[in-house]
């Protein structure tokens, strides 16, 4: 006899094909978008589109997961490939009469359940299933009503038990397949599980700073307002695995708790471990396991019209009478209340204040927008809290202010390691260690002055005495020497540039036509060789590599020339076809509008979009490097790209130029070296200034450089 599992389609019955395009694949192997284009052209076993939609072939994205993960191409991990492979099934799943909220809680009470058994929850029928279900949750706690909720059970039911199968068998773990099921939320609309809870990067960090690899076996874990238990996970995936923690838990929403009961069962934490209480706090959990050794708590959100900074504050304060002698808490708020400038001495002013004088502010993170992706514009900060005896406290507080950076991995794991290092002093800091986003000041600074805002306004005592700002007196003082050196220079060469340029330029006589050419014709005559640029990762750039690198924005002067660089290590592993550019080569761009560059030194790298025009020495008669580029920059001028349309007119090939005799191209070629001398002096001049201006701007912006005896003033 068959079982349910083979008479039931492995995912869903007539599932519509999931079909991507070539910019969606690159998305999918997280490469650039020319690199499927370039796998589909050089291997032949990629797979062939399936069909083709306004122009553009469509691929089977099952078949090109199938073979990213067989190749090894690309930059995602085959964990990354298959998640979006179920997200999208899930994705197939919701319809009127399944309900992404009766979705999202039967799949996860179906992998909860088979993680219980250890056993398919497809292998027997429904009414097996639920008798099963009874049986393992007989008071109704956790899984028992989710299934019961499933529409017409006898034909959908054995169809999400053969999913929650496959997603459990795609992911290394059940709590990995139940994760999958909650990061598919806001795609299926199941916005009320997904509003108010902050990124799963910035889950991660909260987790990693809160310190809870390093408390003792056996701790207390907890986290108020726990919704989903995006934190609470975290926090369990960050603790060692042998802890033996106990997590408590609260939230009003009666689902919720339910769903963060199912979401830490699958993770093996079991009933003797683990309180979800239904309701705002954790008292009842507190009067039965005890004070809590670590509380992370993401407080509600509440609109900035209707918020309250003293309600606020008394929340966390009320989160504080959890902490005994040496726990901590890790709690992330408003901004406005947490880190801005208060009324002075108004109640919240006194309020915030109070935390400082027993030294229960530890540190405070001013963090940017994004952290809850639900609430674009709503700005946040964490503090972090732990209640030391009065002979240890140390009357000291870091600061760190991430407002105007992104929450990028390393950054959130630098602030990690700060935290960490700060905690692990005692609160006192590491003068072997200098916080890289952050600043410890006395606590008494920010309680003597009322409703200043607690975000370092100066560098840290330590940051004075590193390198680059005790030796910014002898940069600067370098860079005027420059300029001095500079200004001689352009003494000796203040001749006419008339007189300089030898010539006498005058309308050309109608009896002397200029042949024209293209650079199309050109490299046909093989008087060209055209080279393309090479795609580079931007992170893969830095300040202090070897070699130069040439793009868009060096052509364009948005950028100075030799600003970006690569390592020579790097350039000749990771891009072991990478050609060096030849002194006199041409490069050009068309994107993101038209510009040319002549490299006189050579050695340098060309990224893509950017290409070389390199010319023939033994080409007759030959090409000057310096006059081909002023003719293109002139007629691209003449045929630029009109607003709103996607590319010039006229490609750079396209472009017609004076096909200019021997004579006349070096004259020209003369007069356009002595332009570029006198311009490459100016730019030394502009390179040499800003320069001054950032160093000196740095110094008296951080408070470590003052200016004094100014010429002309008095002293």
């Amino acid at each position: 006899m068959a079982t349910a599992r083979e008479a039931t389609s492995p995912i869903v019955p007539e599932m519509p094909a999931w079909r991507i395009t070539y910019a969606e694949i690159a998305s999918l192997a997280q490469v650039k978008r020319p690199v499927p284009t370039t796998w589909s052209r050089r291997h032949p076993d990629f797979p062939a589109p399936v069909a083709h939609e306004d122009g553009r072939p469509l691929f089977d994205a099952r078949a090109v997961v199938d073979w990213l993960t067989t190749t090894g191409r690309g930059n995602a991990d085959p964990r990354h490939l298959r998640a979006e492979l179920a997200l999208h099934t899930l994705s197939a799943w919701r319809t009127p009469a399944l309900s992404s909220s009766v979705l999202v809680g039967a799949l996860t009470a179906l992998i909860c359940l088979r993680q219980q058994y250890d056993s398919a929850v497809a292998d027997q029928d429904w009414e097996a299933l639920m008798t099963r279900a009874a049986d393992l949750d007989a008071e109704d706690q956790f899984l028992l009503s989710e299934l019961r909720a499933v529409p017409d059970p006898e034909r959908i039911g054995p169809g999400l038990a053969a999913l929650a199968d496959d997603l459990t068998e795609a992911a290394y773990t059940p709590a990995e397949a139940f994760d999958w099921v909650l990061e598919a939320r806001r795609r299926l609309g199941s916005h009320e599980l997904a509003a108010d809870e902050p990124t799963p990067a910035v889950a991660r960090a909260l987790a990693a700073l809160s310190g809870v690899d390093t408390l003792g076996e056996e701790s207390v874990v907890a986290t108020p307002h726990a919704r989903t238990g995006d934190l609470l996970a975290a926090l369990h995936a960050h603790a060692p695995e042998s802890s033996g923690h106990t997590y408590l838990a609260a939230d009003p929403d009666p689902g919720r708790v339910r769903l963060v009961r199912r979401r830490m069962l699958v993770r093996g934490v079991y009933e003797f471990q683990l309180d979800v209480m239904q309701g705002e706090d954790l008292s009842v959990s507190v009067d039965e396991w005890g004070y809590p050794n670590l509380l992370v708590c993401v407080l509600p959100y509440e609109a900035a019209e209707t918020r309250s900074p003293e309600a606020v504050l008394e929340q966390v304060q009320e989160l504080t009478d959890y902490l005994g002698t040496g726990s901590t808490a890790v709690v992330l708020g408003p901004a406005d209340v947490l880190v801005h400038p208060l009324p002075r001495h108004g109640e919240a002013d006194r309020l915030r204040r109070s935390f400082l004088r027993p030294g229960l502010l530890k540190a405070v993170i001013n963090l940017p927008d994004g952290v809850m992706p639900y609430r674009p514009g709503y700005r946040t900060a964490v503090w972090v809290l732990a209640r030391t005896p009065e002979e240890e406290r140390t009357g000291r507080v870091l600061l760190a202010d991430l407002s105007a950076r992104p929450l990028t991995e390393p950054v959130l794991d630098t602030l990690a390691e700060d935290i960490a290092i700060w905690r692990s002093s005692g609160w006192r800091g590491d003068r072997r260690h200098e916080p890289r986003h952050a600043v410890i000041v006395p606590a008494k600074e920010l309680n003597d002055r009322p409703g200043t805002a607690f975000t370092p306004n100066q560098r840290s005592a330590e940051a004075r005495y590193t390198r680059p700002v005790i030796e910014r007196p002898a940069r600067i003082s370098e860079l005027e020497q420059h300029l001095t050196e500079l200004q001689e220079q352009a003494r000796r060469q203040q001749t006419d540039l008339r007189a300089a340029m030898r010539i006498q330029a005058v309308l050309r006589s109608e009896d002397q036509p200029v042949r024209r050419t293209t650079v199309r014709r050109l490299l046909e005559e093989r008087r060209l060789r055209k080279r393309p640029g090479h795609r580079i990762a931007p992170e893969h750039l830095s300040v202090e590599g070897h070699y130069p690198v040439l793009g868009p924005d060096e052509i364009l002067g948005t950028v100075r020339h030799g600003s970006r660089r690569i390592d020579r290590g790097l350039l000749l592993t990771a891009y072991e076809h990478a050609q060096f550019t030849e002194p006199g080569d041409i490069v050009v761009t068309a994107s993101p509008r038209f510009g040319v560059h002549v490299d006189t030194g050579g050695l340098s790298v060309v990224a893509a979009p950017a290409r070389i025009l390199r010319v023939r020495p033994d080409a007759d008669p030959p090409v000057q490097p310096r006059v081909l580029a002023a003719l293109l920059r002139a007629a691209a001028a003449e045929y630029a790209r009109t607003r709103g349309a996607v590319r010039a007119s006229r490609s750079i090939e396209d472009l017609s130029i004076p096909d200019l005799g021997r004579a006349e191209a070096e004259l020209y070629d003369a007069a356009l070296a002595e332009i570029e001398d006198r311009a490459a002096l100016l730019r030394q001049q502009s390179a040499a200034l800003d320069d001054l201006v950032r160093i000196t701007a740095a110094g008296i912006a951080d408070g470590t450089l003052a200016i004094q005896n100014l010429p002309g003033t008095d002293d």
